[in-house]
């Protein structure tokens, strides 16, 4: 996976959160469906943003990025801020 590919992932999920909103504002989606899912789809931008951070850490270390590999939503999330 490159960096482009994170980036559109990123991309890709952060329209599906806006189409997840637009769909919740009008009544589409009940409330408890749309926490859940915007939850899910915040821990995948977290996954893509911690992936494309360890990437470019690589590369300024001066090693391959291609060996970098997805963090498990756990240790994500249990990054403290």
């Amino acid at each position: 996976m490159t960096e482009q590919d994170i980036l559109g992932r990123i991309k890709e999920l952060v329209e599906q959160e806006h189409k997840l909103r637009s769909q919740a504002t009008r009544g589409e989606l009940d409330p408890k469906s749309e926490r859940q899912r915007l939850a899910e789809l915040e821990v995948m931008l977290d996954q893509c943003w911690d992936l494309l951070r360890h990437r470019r850490a690589r590369i300024e270390a001066g090693e391959s990025p291609d060996n970098t590999q997805v963090s498990s939503a756990r240790q994500v999330e249990g990054y403290l801020q």
